[in-house]
């Protein structure tokens, strides 16, 4: 059996640069990349592996046509799920992040599908500013900060 392993969701990603970003960093830490179609790109635009340079074949990718079909197939419990929005009340400082969790980032543009965000209020996060200046950062920094947060103190 093998050890679970935390994944990054991407739902209907814009930017191809940001998920071939996202992607390298997911192979420097060793988790799953979900993205959930629609994507705003092909994924096999150039683009997309020029920002994960040559680590896109190292890449676990696995593709969902829908939301509710990775809900389907993976059934995720809810303690395996945050979702980072960058109006929650929580802290992404403060859940304990399960060795299989799944971190899901919306659209560069929108963020994640409100009816999403509805049927999981409870499990939203956020990266804190300190700047009042800012509402966000990019998706790949934001995926990176997360990722490594939620990989604390098991490098």
């Amino acid at each position: 059996m093998t050890e679970p392993k935390p994944s990054i969701v991407l739902v209907e990603p814009e930017i191809p640069g940001n998920t071939g970003a996202v992607g390298r960093t997911c192979v420097a830490l060793d988790m799953e990349l979900v993205l959930i179609h629609p994507l705003g790109f092909d994924i096999s635009d150039k683009r997309v592996k020029r920002s994960g340079l040559d680590y896109w074949q190292h890449i676990r990718l696995v593709e969902f046509a829908s939301w509710h079909a990775f809900l389907a197939e993976r059934s995720p419990r809810t303690d395996q799920l945050f979702l980072f929005e960058e109006f929650a009340e929580t802290s992404f400082y403060d859940p304990d992040y399960p060795d299989d969790a799944y971190l899901v980032f919306g659209k560069e543009t929108t963020g994640i599908p409100a009816h999403i965000v509805e049927a999981h209020a409870e499990r939203l996060v956020k990266l804190p500013m300190r700047s009042s200046q800012i509402r966000s950062l990019n998706l790949a920094n934001t995926v990176a900060a997360a990722a490594y947060q939620a990989l604390r103190g098991k490098l």
